[in-house]
């Protein structure tokens, strides 16, 4: 039975997702939840990642069975671990399109233990960080605050503004202002400017 409710529940989230044994404790006990999902994976129809983790894939007429994203493999681990997570200034630059470098080794903060995992072919670096460094963890308001940490203090100017800006919707820039005086100082008029572009 618990077999069933599970295919049921992974099925309806879709290709890609990735879970672990701990998303499914309501339908279960942790042996039948972990019996469960092992015999998908004896069948095929989810993979293991790693110990504790597992995917529903993405296949590609092409090449088969896809490597899930390490952003979604990132925060199912987090969550497995019930962690904070929130991407490394580089990554978060990267992503609002303040730098074309892609960071090699995809760095994550968190208020877990620095270690680094690796998933396939993928590795992925956990670092311990402060509870400063984590404000907004999860949210947009979040990359923009570790956007301005790579950016750094003397390097903000009108453009690097504008971008950040347009990033954000009304309720992120509420957000972005609440959350602000727990981030340095020197971001404070930085992010009264982003909050105004509306």
């Amino acid at each position: 039975m618990t077999t069933l409710k599970i295919t049921q529940r992974i099925k309806a989230k879709g290709r890609g997702a990735i879970f672990a044994p701990s998303d499914f404790l309501d339908m279960g006990s942790r042996t039948s939840v972990d019996q469960a999902l092992s015999r998908l994976a004896d069948q095929g129809m989810i993979r293991r990642l790693t110990r504790g983790l597992y995917d529903y894939p993405k296949i590609s007429p092409r090449f088969g069975m896809l490597s899930p994203s390490t952003d979604d493999v990132a925060k199912a681990i987090a969550r497995k671990d019930n962690q904070v997570l929130q991407v490394s200034p580089a990554m978060a630059a990267n992503q609002l399109g303040l730098s074309t470098q892609v960071p090699s080794k995809p760095t994550y903060m968190t208020d877990g233990p620095t270690r680094i995992k690796i998933i396939g072919k993928q590795v992925i670096q956990f670092r311990n960080a402060s509870s400063k460094t984590l404000v907004g963890a999860g949210q947009k308001t979040g990359m923009v605050f570790q956007a301005l940490r790579y950016v750094g203090k003397h390097r903000v100017d009108d453009q690097v503004v504008s971008m950040l800006a347009r990033a954000l919707d009304n309720s992120d820039r509420v957000q972005l202002l609440k959350q602000s005086k727990y981030v340095p100082a020197w971001m404070h008029p930085v992010l009264q400017q982003i909050a105004d572009r509306a």
